[in-house]
């Protein structure tokens, strides 16, 4: 009995101890969370090079935070790291030189502009070797190391009167989109603005309003931009930009040729590019392409790939030119493009489709060209393959619980960014030869020894279309056997997301509400990515009543385990799922509470209000005028059934987001206002859609909050 008494003690006190070391995961944990992306090898396997992404309080906002992403490098032997950069100012698109003697980046320069920098690693500071008005994106290195192709974006308007790189005068092919004009009543030379005065003068005074900002006139259809409305139509111009002599850069091509891709092929005179189809038609109107070969000395194209209704993106040249990597996607209809590859060399013929019916997210050449190295979401994962281009033969690398978010390799060596349900954000490291995995960093592992997380248990089943779903069922921090608690049903956007142990975006989330005495139940509904192209097209027509029956079956099995309580069931969504909460709402009374973030809850209006506007005939087969696409519209459009929501319910939209579009929930909050239910309408100013991936972070941890404290109001 003594013994029993001592043990019982001693446990107790172990118990204690760890109850005491032990912490939940907080709010403003999410300011904790550091990011690794665009790892690198050096050229010879030996350094390689992140960036990290950090939110730091803002020294020049009290009260405020603020994103940077700085640049480390990495010793393979030692597996020491340093930071290369630092300052108020982030770095993006980071890459080494092919000797390896230099990485250039982006950064913003003194004319607060992007800008090239080059930082030499046998010493001295980085400095810029742009200084273009338009600013300058995506570098990367020729082939012999000589020169730097980067790209910028330039207003059609703005390259007309550009002496510099435009002293050809080239004006644009397609159609003017303004009735009654042309590009050669476009106004290059200087007139004096007169409203009294002539025709000429009259125009040179209405375009001096658009440029003080008095009016906003608007031609073209796509208009709308994240946060605000454009009248300016803008194209993507590449230029090359030597490292020895004049740092002038060069104009490889006419920007109203309106190329998208440009990858280098031989010798900085041969480029595979994507360009549109057709050059005649506005760009608005013009959604497929063509690959085709470029001589920048002739000006030529020669056309490689084409296919009427079929747009290429993501080109990826092998190491010696020999084969080119794509993307193919219809246009039109659900995003789910094929992967393929060509044969390059001048009289061979070889075209492959890569097989595996997934959307690739990047990809990588072997240095021998025999292999193809890429990730793809997959059943809520986003693992590593490996594609062997000799025998057809494909690989996996990495599990499919976790997700490799960015990656390199070089000779059978692997450095990826991962998450996993244990961590959001390190590096790691794998060979061939040593397949366990090893952690390069400690970024979030540090700050998170001492958290007590909840582990996703995954499960699936068979819905009543056939299609096997897969959900996961996260269960409280301080879950006790026999207590009942709040089950919290979490849906993911899209609608082509895809959620799992191995998406980032929602980790804290998660963690936060299970720390907080919430079950959580999430899915992939049909129409989710991650599951092929016949379980993403499944919600065709139909994006309410069949993701709604899966997502409300995932609930049901999780309610099965025993431990929920089925008086406090809540519910949460943002964007498309912000549209499939509130349909829900109409069509059923069983949640206690819910919240709907930035969603679209009339279809007619998002069709008209939204950048993301083309979803309506890709998905619903037409537009709002006509009969019987307005028939679907309406049966579909969570408006139709607002007066059967009598759930208490939190609205939450950015003011600035145009991807969805504010009307859509002032209507949403009227309707239910005037009725008389219980509802309430929060509006973040100045935030757009990605306001809870990428916004102003204190907007992030106010909606988090004011979630859960709306949801304590019923749910305790």
């Amino acid at each position: 009995m003594k013994k029993l008494l001592i043990l019982s003690v001693f446990l107790l006190a172990i118990f204690s101890l760890t109850a005491q070391t032990s912490q939940k995961i907080e709010l403003t944990d999410l300011l904790k969370i550091k990011t690794v992306s665009q790892p690198q090898f050096s050229p010879d396997g030996k350094k390689y090079i992140y960036l990290v992404k950090s939110i730091l309080d803002d020294p020049d906002k009290k009260g405020e935070y603020t994103y940077q992403t700085h640049l480390f490098l990495g010793d393979m032997l030692t597996k020491e790291t340093r930071a290369l950069t630092s300052g108020k100012l982030s770095v993006a698109s980071a890459s080494w030189s092919p000797d390896g003697q230099f990485i250039s980046f982006v950064r913003l320069a003194t004319d607060n502009k992007p800008q090239v920098f080059l930082l030499p690693l046998k010493g001295g500071e980085a400095y810029s070797i742009t200084s273009i008005p338009y600013g300058a994106a995506a570098p990367e290195w020729s082939k012999d190391g000589q020169s730097i192709y980067f790209s910028s974006t330039i207003s059609v308007k703005e390259f007309l009167s550009d002496s510099l790189y435009n002293k050809s005068r080239w004006i644009p092919s397609w159609t003017h989109e303004k009735p009654g004009y042309d590009w050669t009543s476009f106004q290059t030379k200087s007139i004096k603005p007169n409203p009294n005065g002539n025709i000429d003068e009259i125009r040179a005074y209405l375009i001096q309003n658009e440029k003080d900002k008095k009016a906003k006139v608007i031609n073209q259809l796509d208009f709308q931009e994240e946060s605000t409305t454009s009248s300016e139509l803008e194209v993507a111009a590449f230029f090359k930009v030597p490292l020895s002599g004049s740092t002038k850069p060069t104009l490889l091509s006419n920007p109203y040729r309106r190329i998208d891709e440009m990858k280098e092929l031989h010798g900085g005179n041969t480029f595979v590019v994507c360009m549109p189809s057709d050059t005649l038609k506005h760009p608005d109107k013009v959604l497929d392409n063509v690959i085709a070969l470029y001589d920048v000395s002739t000006k030529s194209f020669q056309t490689l790939v084409e296919k009427p209704g079929y747009r290429y993106t993501n080109l990826s040249v092998s190491p010696n030119g020999k084969y080119l990597a794509f993307f193919e996607l219809k246009v039109g209809g659900i995003p789910s493009p094929v992967a393929k590859i060509i044969a390059l060399s001048p009289g061979a013929y070889y075209q492959k489709i890569i097989p595996l019916d997934r959307i690739i997210t990047q990809w990588s050449w072997s240095k021998d060209e025999s292999k193809l190295y890429f990730t793809a979401q997959d059943h809520g994962g986003v693992p590593l393959f490996e594609y062997d281009i000799t025998n057809n033969k494909l690989n996996t690398l990495s599990n499919t619980e976790d997700g490799v978010l960015g990656f390199d390799q070089n000779e059978g060596q692997f450095i990826y960014a991962k998450t996993k349900i244990s961590n959001p954000s390190e590096l790691y490291y794998f060979s061939k030869n040593n397949p366990n995995e090893i952690a390069l960093t400690q970024l979030n592992a540090v700050w998170l020894k001492d958290k007590v997380l909840s582990l996703a248990t995954k499960k699936s089943f068979k819905n009543k279309k056939g299609l096997v779903v897969d959900y996961w069922v996260m269960k409280p921090v301080d879950f006790q056997s026999g207590k009942k608690y709040p089950l919290l049903l979490e849906i993911h956007g899209g609608p082509t997301a895809m959620w799992g142990t191995g998406e980032a975006s929602m980790w804290h989330e998660f963690q936060y509400f299970a720390a907080k005495g919430y079950g959580i139940v999430y899915s992939n509904p049909r129409g989710s990515g991650g599951y092929g192209t016949e379980f993403m097209g499944a919600n065709m027509k139909d994006w309410g009543q069949g993701p709604m029956s899966d997502v409300m079956q995932a609930l049901d099995l999780g309610i099965s385990e025993g431990w929920a309580d089925t008086t406090k069931l809540a519910v949460t969504g943002g964007s498309y799922a912000g549209y499939l909460v509130s349909y829900m709402l109409g069509h059923t009374n069983r949640f206690k509470v819910a919240c709907s973030q930035r969603g679209v809850y009339e279809l007619s209006t998002f069709f008209g209000e939204g950048n993301a506007w083309r979803l309506v005939p890709n998905y619903f087969g037409g537009y709002p005028w006509e009969k019987q696409t307005r028939i679907i519209l309406d049966k579909e459009s969570p408006l139709s059934y607002v007066q059967n929501i009598r759930t208490p319910l939190i609205i939450f939209h950015g003011e600035q987001d145009l991807r969805t579009g504010v009307i859509q929930s002032e209507m949403l909050y009227k309707s239910l206002k005037v009725m008389g239910r219980e509802v309430e309408y929060v509006r973040h100013p100045g935030a757009t859609h990605e306001i809870t991936r990428a916004g102003n972070n204190r907007q992030r941890l106010d909606q988090m909050l004011r979630t859960y404290e709306f949801f304590e109001r019923y749910l305790r």
